[in-house]
């Protein structure tokens, strides 16, 4: 099992995550992209990471405008850690780092598209991807036209 990344060099980030109706924490994010965004009440939005060339779905984590910032303006995925109530980069310390390829920004606003080239596991498991736990489907469609 991989050792989890840890948060990155540099300002504290113990700062308390803002509840309900608090206007966002600053950020050097642009406004204009910053404008887009649709928080959750915790002012987060999703991050689906995608490996670069192949389309897989890696993970799924958490940004607010800080960590999408730092990550549009360096290179390197960063994300908020709900637990650790930091910032971290993926890779600072387990090695598994992403290099960002692109990022979108989804129609409504609410989460963001991470393209990354990942180097080693993208799960702190260890695992290539976290989405590895298959859960059973049983109300299968053998038509799919069937449904329109």
């Amino acid at each position: 099992m991989s050792v989890p990344d840890e948060p990155e060099a540099g300002p504290p980030t113990t700062a308390r995550r803002p509840t309900p109706g608090d206007p966002p924490r600053r950020s050097a994010l642009d406004p204009a992209v910053a404008a887009r965004l649709r928080r959750t009440a915790d002012g987060l939005v999703a991050a689906v990471v995608q490996r670069h060339g192949t389309g897989e779905v890696l993970m799924m984590a958490w940004m607010d405008d800080e960590a999408l910032h730092r990550t549009l303006t360096t290179g390197r995925a960063t994300y908020w850690s709900r637990s650790r109530q930091e910032y971290w980069v993926k890779g600072a310390t387990s090695g598994h780092h992403q290099y960002v390829r692109s990022v979108r920004l989804d129609c409504d606003g609410d989460a963001v598209l991470v393209t990354v080239e990942q180097v080693g596991a993208a799960c702190h498991t260890g695992a290539g991807n976290c989405f590895f736990d298959d859960l059973p489907v049983t109300g299968t469609i053998t038509d799919p036209q069937e449904d329109r």
